[in-house]
């Protein structure tokens, strides 16, 4: 088994482009270890506290650990990435930031460090004081070069990039294009748990241990990513809707219905935002009823506080 270790700086990459050169090959169907940094590219740390945010340099985030050159696939292949497993470490951290997330700006900077152990995730402070998050890690960003261009690593892609979705979890399949020979596969951004929608605009951000393996699909190429996963939920839910005929603004007033209810359960309202980040799931309720859209916002009860449930 290869490994390749994204805590060097020169296994690590800032933009998406045909142009970022391999720093490893592998062959399909062999194993490939991977050390993935967390999204801030290690300028977090365990010890850190909300007065560093200020300090940090927004270019680093997301850098992506590749590429990988994956031997035989050619342009208008698709490739087939499974996760075989992600192995958290014992911390993460999510943040609020100025000028970023659904609700930006109506809320005060905040910084939450987590431990993670025995497949929980619990704040090692007063904020979200007895509130358990099931540990769920998944990757965040994973793709491959574009055939031409050269993108930043916020947005995603046809390519893939920074999807943020949770399917793309340990015994997922990914399909994704092969845009450029080699096909030029790269990932970052573990989180240990996120809703659908990261509303907050961070998950449960950690580092990780990734294994993986490839398969190339030749002379068939997906429009857009694909996966093949599971679903990890289970439970009972708690789901505010925000209806609105435009479905950005449907997405609001759920997520302001939701941390309103959260509020009047004893949450400050900067908790109830995170929180609905790193376990709350966006639904899209309904479409179909125009001109009006519904839109749920959906957080398993099972993380509140035993009173709160």
């Amino acid at each position: 088994m290869k490994t390749l270790d994204g805590r060097n700086e020169k296994n690590l990459h800032f933009k998406w482009s045909p142009e970022v050169k391999p720093v490893i090959r592998i062959e399909p169907g062999e194993l490939l270890e991977v050390i993935v940094p967390d999204s801030s590219t290690m300028q977090i740390k365990r010890e850190s506290e909300l007065s560093d945010l200020g300090a940090i340099d927004s270019s680093k985030f997301d850098a992506a650990v590749g590429a990988i050159e994956v031997a035989g696939s050619r342009k208008g292949d698709t490739l087939e990435v499974t996760i075989v497993d992600i192995s958290p470490d014992s911390w993460g951290w999510t943040a609020i930031m100025n000028d970023f997330g659904l609700l930006k700006n109506r809320f005060p900077e905040s910084l939450v460090i987590w431990d993670i152990s025995g497949g929980v995730a619990k704040s090692s402070s007063d904020f979200l004081k007895d509130v358990t998050i099931p540990v769920r890690p998944f990757l965040g960003i994973i793709g491959t070069a574009p055939e031409k261009g050269s993108f930043g690593m916020i947005p995603p892609q046809r390519f893939g990039g920074n999807m943020d979705n949770k399917m793309n979890c340990s015994g997922a399949r990914i399909l994704l294009p092969v845009n450029i020979d080699g096909a030029m596969l790269s990932i970052s951004d573990p989180h240990a748990s996120q809703g659908d929608g990261e509303i907050c605009g961070t998950a449960i951000e950690i580092s990780a241990t990734v294994r993986l393996k490839v398969r190339i699909i030749k002379g068939r190429q997906t429009l857009d990513p694909v996966v093949y996963s599971r679903n990890q939920e289970s439970g009972s839910l708690m789901c505010a809707m925000g209806i609105d005929s435009d479905l950005h603004q449907a997405s609001v007033k759920a997520a302001e219905n939701m941390i309103q209810q959260l509020s009047l359960s004893g949450f400050k309202p900067e908790e109830a935002y995170i929180l609905c980040s790193v376990a709350g799931d966006l639904r899209i309720s309904e479409i179909v009823d125009e001109p009006n859209f519904v839109v749920s916002m959906c957080l398993p009860t099972g993380v509140l506080k035993p009173e709160l449930r």
